[in-house]
């Protein structure tokens, strides 16, 4: 009897999204598909068996063939990967694509130049972004455990922190480097 599994694998990258097929099989598997539900898609498409399959914005129905693909949206996704016959072979996998928010946060903090902050300030950015990697951590944690209220609950206030963090500044000006470490 097989057993059916997959995992999500991290391309840290906002344009592709992709899938493990970790399966165990006791013969060759007929009509393998993955039914991927998520903000925006509803598609079901054919399924390597034993690799990892990649999917982008048009492979998805985001983007027409032919055009420059886009960034696939955060959220939950649910997955269900099935083999015939498909209404006994399946496993549903739900996740929290958090990709888009994760390069923010990247950006935000490569622009945090924490030698311009004085220490108030740079323990309090600190704070904050450890906060907010908390909240996109407990977001992931929650999907993965189906607790889809409480998923989009914290990776909107991660959001909404974020932009909040974005917008004034990161918290730090550079005349606080001017101020503090000059003297020295």
């Amino acid at each position: 009897m097989s057993t059916l599994d997959i995992q999500v694998v991290p391309t840290y990258n906002t344009y592709t999204i992709s899938i493990q097929d970790i399966s165990t099989y006791t013969s060759t598997p007929t009509s393998p598909t993955i039914r991927i539900v998520a903000p925006g898609v509803d598609v079901s498409l054919p399924f390597n068996i034993n690799s990892i399959n990649t999917f982008n914005s048009t492979t998805l129905g985001l983007t027409a063939v032919g055009v420059t693909t886009t960034p696939i949206p955060d959220g939950i996704y649910y997955l269900t990967y099935s083999i015939a016959p498909a209404t006994t072979n399946y496993v549903n996998r739900t996740f929290m694509r958090t990709d888009l928010i994760q390069e923010k946060f990247d950006n935000a903090f490569m622009k945090l130049d924490m030698m311009q902050c004085d220490k108030a300030i740079k323990i309090q950015s600190t704070v904050t972004l450890n906060t907010i990697n908390y909240f996109i951590q407990g977001s992931i944690a929650a999907a993965n455990n189906s607790a889809i209220t409480v998923a989009n609950k914290l990776y909107i206030q991660a959001d909404n922190m974020l932009n909040n963090f974005i917008r004034t500044n990161c918290g730090c000006t550079g005349t606080n480097y001017i101020v503090n470490y000059t003297a020295y």
